[in-house]
């Protein structure tokens, strides 16, 4: 005769906990607010991803209005905008804005540096002044200052010439870069810097080897902003450029002619221009976001 089976109990369900009315109105405002971020994101975005639909999109098909958005994809803008079809080609442009982008944000590196370290950690004296100063700099409209710097480019020959935009941008950038770079440097510890002075490094060796990798992080914050500034800037290299020394901002103003707005080839170029910049800011997106939130938490 078997013995009978005993059958456990079933588990009892674990009651869910009940939160506070304090609990649940924070979970509630938490959702609300990171919906609002979620669309507010999405608004920010929505017009760089319509402009690359529209680029995807043919000439009569980018014309409609509203815009179709199930129309056929297609890269002939982007073949138009290269030259395929036998038209000007864009890469000089791009190189200019390269070239004037990289070594202008170079040049500033260098030169911002040593003002921020004598700024923020070697304190120079009355620094309050000499940082108002620097910010003074930006308040004259670069309009004001245009016919000025196209006469003396004029009389120097310098018209149409790349490297004239690479001092405009230095000059152009040093200040901000100099403000920044100082609240950076603001946080290095001194007693690293004493330490390496008592070891017998001489200036440049500090900059470069203790208070660089330090300040790494604001640092390329800094690069990558006075790189987005030379890359975008327009007026300048719209007046004192030609052919020569055309940058690919004063490139895409080219491509609204007087035969019409080309809508789809004009999408396609300013997403071939924004390539870079977004490339540089996905490259370093750790360094800038530790750069701009450096010394925010004390």
């Amino acid at each position: 005769m078997s013995a009978p089976t005993v059958t456990a109990p079933p588990p009892k369900a674990t009651p869910r906990p009940v939160l506070p009315p304090a609990a649940r109105k924070a979970r509630r405002r938490s959702a609300a607010l990171g919906l609002v971020a979620w669309v507010a994101g999405l608004g920010f975005c929505l017009p760089a991803m319509w402009m690359l639909l529209t680029s995807l999109h043919a000439e009569p098909d980018a014309a409609t209005n509203p815009p179709s958005l199930a129309a056929s994809l297609t890269l002939d803008s982007y073949r138009e905008f290269f030259g395929a079809g036998g038209g000007p080609t864009p890469w000089p442009s791009l190189i200019n804005s390269l070239s004037a982008s990289v070594f202008s944000t170079l040049l500033v590196l260098v030169l911002a540096l040593p003002a921020a370290y004598a700024l923020s950690i070697r304190r120079v004296r009355k620094w309050t002044d000499v940082m108002f100063f620097f910010l003074s700099t930006k308040m004259l409209p670069v309009v004001a200052g245009l016919l000025p710097i196209y006469l003396f480019a004029k009389n120097t020959g310098m018209l149409d010439n790349i490297w004239l935009l690479v001092l405009l941008y230095t000059s152009m950038n040093l200040p901000i870069a100099v403000w920044m770079m100082q609240s950076f440097l603001a946080d290095v510890p001194v007693s690293i810097i004493e330490a390496a002075q008592v070891d017998g490094a001489r200036l440049h060796t500090v900059l470069a080897r203790v208070v660089a990798p330090i300040a790494a992080p604001g640092i390329a914050a800094t690069a990558l902003i006075c790189f987005i500034f030379s890359w975008n800037e327009l007026l300048f290299a719209r007046v004192l450029t030609g052919v020569v020394a055309q940058t690919a901002p004063v490139y895409l103003i080219g491509v609204v002619t007087s035969q019409g707005l080309f809508l789809a080839q004009l999408c396609a170029a300013s997403v071939v221009v924004s390539l870079p910049v977004l490339a540089a800011g996905y490259a370093a997106q750790d360094k800038l976001v530790q750069g701009l939130s450096l010394g925010a938490v004390k």
